[in-house]
């Protein structure tokens, strides 16, 4: 079913070190902020960002996990939870992207459950006339308590339960959030894309010991751009976020980092250097284990 948000549903350097811009390249850009409670104010601080963005040549741009609100309480997000396709974030979304003439991959936002109790965790993708083409749902929830840190997302998220791919002006992308990072055969199970999206809230703890780890991991082994946009710094609720928001090519290289606060990274990619390296080393094609079921991997096509 489309979503009623919009109207319709509708490759670096041929060497291994730093890329250079070759003819049919585009920039992509990875939205880092430190949201607060109140969701007025981080869609402002949004799109503030999103001009920024759009000012530096950007036509394809990622929002961090739950870019819209980082509650008090736990249940603060349940409370201003959406209908899909209906409400002031998912607007805000379609607008931006008209206004701008961005692809918008719409980090996370709540979206309403059938429990009253707990919400989607989901990834919109927006394209440039407002309409939303692809919807993504968390799979992996997480879990985490190390001294007097604890968090349990399944208390307030249903998961989701569906791979969610989309073909784009970009080339294929995949989409993932956060915690889901830690699982890479959710990545295989997408089948080759070209571009895989990871709007995270990692917190300080897992993030200093992990984060770069795990994105220039699935950049590497997928052969893929990763672009990683994160919450960055202290929230009013006393989390802190690890930021570091990137963006990863397919040969691992970092071509842009923010570590902390708001702020924009901003990359070309080129379909050339990715075709280049994946004929160097054709890693994907010689794959014998567990190869994607097209049965189980839903296109981002919502109509």
């Amino acid at each position: 079913m489309a979503s009623p948000v919009g109207k319709s549903v509708r490759k670096m350097d041929s060497g291994f070190g730093k890329a250079r811009p070759l003819p049919g390249s585009f920039r992509v850009a990875a939205i880092q902020m430190a949201s607060g409670p109140q969701v007025s104010s981080n869609l402002a601080e949004a799109e503030r960002l999103l001009r920024m963005a759009a000012d530096q040549g950007a036509s394809l741009v990622g929002l961090p996990e739950y870019f819209p609100i980082m509650g008090l309480q736990e249940g603060d997000k349940v409370k201003v939870a959406e209908p899909f396709g209906k409400g002031p974030i998912q607007e805000f979304l379609a607008r931006m992207a008209r206004r701008f003439g961005l692809w918008i991959v719409g980090g996370s936002i709540p979206l309403k459950s059938n429990d009253p109790q707990k919400i989607w965790n989901s990834t919109l993708v927006i394209d440039r006339e407002g309409h939303c083409v692809a919807r993504y749902d968390k799979i992996h929830l997480f879990s985490f308590q190390r001294g007097n840190e604890r968090y349990e997302e399944s208390r307030s998220i249903v998961p989701g339960s569906e791979v969610v791919t989309l073909d784009s002006p970009f080339g294929r992308i995949g989409l993932s959030i956060c915690y889901d990072l830690r699982f890479p055969e959710l990545y295989r199970a997408m089948g080759e894309v070209d571009l895989i999206f990871v709007p995270s809230a990692f917190t300080e703890t897992t993030g200093r010991a992990h984060w770069e780890t795990l994105v220039r991991a699935r950049a590497i082994e997928n052969l893929a751009y990763v672009v990683a946009p994160a919450q960055g710094g202290y929230h009013m609720n006393g989390r802190e976020t690890h930021g570091a928001s990137m963006i990863v090519d397919p040969w691992g290289i970092v071509l842009d980092q923010l570590p902390r606060g708001s702020g924009v990274v901003i990359a070309g990619v080129n379909p050339i250097h990715q075709t280049e390296l994946r004929a160097s080393l054709p890693a994907l094609s010689h794959r014998t284990l567990g190869l994607p079921d097209p049965k189980k991997t839903r296109t981002g096509k919502l109509a």
